[in-house]
């Protein structure tokens, strides 16, 4: 009964639930609100942005690192081809007639080269084809042959921060290896070209970003976010209203991660949904026996009057008989508190008084009523002498809900040649005391064995409400003990073990 409580409020302190508890709605729990409603402010810099933009930096994180080689490759090439010409011209210009080596020709040379001077070595020797009137101071001094990557990534850099009208030397090797071209050159055209090939380099870095981080934007929100988004809207209104059979998340056909938590979604709210179910009938059974247990006991009252007055007739029957009564009535009425104790919380702490466990097993039978006519058979094998330490009320409540259940199962059986017994036997072992109560009846149904102590669903007879274990149970555990059923045939073997103080 504490789910119960979680429902109802109790008004009048009889413990028993009055009016149901409304689950809250959206408009109380802000937290229950829609997705679309929640777009405004928790989804506002969602999952799908970040996955655009993270894509989007990657990207350009993948490219600048693609960048710093290509930008030196390009100086190298850009430098070679420089290289090239200039040794193809100081080949044409050397093997040429004296008469057209002019200074005009000359100039003209280094005017189509865009070069300051221009030289071969060869042997050690150095020989200057052409030079310009005032060449600039240099400022760098680069030979292509003895450059290594890091060199040339340094270079590359080196031209781009500083190239600006800055002179710069190169030296390479001609086609033939046998000797060496030099050129001197202003740089700024170096770096011009290089610049322009970053910037063409960075404009087709965002596009293939851009377009890459669509792509895979396009594709997660298909694939991921939207089936999340899905998963969440069917959260928020399954806690708007958990008992709607329509609100449990309905799985879709996908065979990944995604689908798989749509199913185990699916199965916790519908496991969630029943038990809700249950709770609320539950309390309105509560409900209904506050209102049937306080008649009870004015009825159970009046039957005690009834009993003074007998008890008062001197005959020998009456008076052998109106004691039993009167303490039965008086069991009732524990009962009927019993009941009240239940539905408040749990049963009340026990009262342990030291008891003569044989004599209690007596009482079953004067109890059970099992006539002369009955087929079935009740044997105490409890010693006459074994005390135990316990709650007389509570304990006996215990032994009388087995031994009925016994009972019930049993006393039916038309067969002449089935056995009906009932039996009762304790025993003192490793310093606790061992009860057992065992039949010969048909014994526990499989079915029913898994919730055989939970209330209202361990029930092993048809027509009974599985409450009576359960009390069982709770009253055994408040004592420090256990209660547990016997895997043995035939019949149903239940075994109390209890602590010895």
């Amino acid at each position: 009964m504490d789910d119960v409580r979680q429902h109802r409020k109790d008004k009048d302190g009889d413990g028993m639930p009055d009016q149901p508890t409304p689950l809250p709605s959206a408009d109380e729990n802000p937290g229950l609100d829609t997705v679309g409603n929640r777009d405004k402010g928790y989804l506002r810099f969602g999952l799908s942005t970040k996955l655009l933009l993270l894509t989007i930096i990657f990207v350009m994180l993948s490219e600048i690192l693609i960048f710093v080689p290509s930008i030196s490759k390009f100086r190298a090439d850009w430098l070679a081809r420089k290289l090239e010409l200039a040794e193809v011209a100081a080949l044409v210009y050397t093997n040429a007639s004296d008469d057209l080596k002019d200074k005009a020709i000359e100039q003209e040379l280094l005017d189509r080269l865009n070069v300051q001077t221009l030289g071969l070595r060869n042997k050690g020797e150095r020989r200057l084809l052409a030079m310009v009137d005032m060449p600039g101071k240099i400022m760098r001094d680069d030979n292509i042959q003895m450059m290594g990557p890091p060199e040339m990534i340094a270079a590359a850099f080196d031209t781009l921060l500083f190239g600006k009208g800055r002179t710069i030397r190169v030296v390479g090797q001609t086609k033939d290896n046998q000797g060496m071209v030099e050129m001197v050159f202003d740089e700024t055209g170096l770096r011009r070209d290089m610049i322009r090939f970053s910037v063409n380099i960075l404009l087709l870095s965002l596009a293939i970003s851009v377009m890459t981080a669509g792509l895979v934007y396009l594709s997660l929100r298909a694939l991921l976010v939207r089936p999340i988004l899905r998963v969440l809207d069917n959260m928020a209104r399954f806690t708007s209203n958990p008992e709607d059979s329509n609100a449990v998340m309905k799985p879709s056909r996908r065979r990944d991660e995604i689908g798989l938590i749509e199913m185990q979604l699916g199965e916790m709210e519908g496991i969630l949904a029943k038990t809700l179910y249950k709770q609320r009938r539950l309390a309105d059974l509560g409900l209904a026996v506050s209102k049937i247990n306080h008649d009870l006991r004015n009825i159970i009252a009046s039957a005690q009057l009834f009993s003074d007055r007998l008890s008062m007739l001197d005959d020998p029957t009456v008076q052998r008989v109106v004691p039993k009564l009167m303490g039965t009535l008086d069991r009732a009425v524990d009962y009927s508190r019993a009941v009240m104790s239940y539905g408040k919380a749990q049963e009340a702490p026990p009262e342990k008084r030291l008891l003569n466990l044989h004599q209690l097993g007596e009482e079953m039978r004067d109890l059970l009523d099992l006539s002369e006519a009955s087929r079935l058979t009740f044997s105490n094998h409890i010693p006459e002498d074994l005390e135990i330490y316990a709650d007389p009320g509570q304990l006996f409540r215990v032994l009388m809900n087995l031994c009925r259940n016994s009972v019930d199962v049993m006393q039916y059986r038309k067969e002449e040649a089935v056995i009906c017994r009932l039996e009762l036997a304790a025993r003192i072992e490793k310093g606790r005391t061992i009860i057992e109560v065992s039949d010969t009846g048909p014994g526990v149904p499989a079915a029913a064995r898994a919730n055989l102590f939970q209330p209202f669903q361990g029930s092993a007879r048809k027509g009974g409400t599985g409450l009576g274990l359960a009390i069982a149970a709770e009253i055994i555990r408040a004592h420090g003990g256990t209660i547990r059923l016997l895997d043995r045939v035939p019949g149903a073997h239940f075994e109390i073990s209890l602590p010895r103080n």
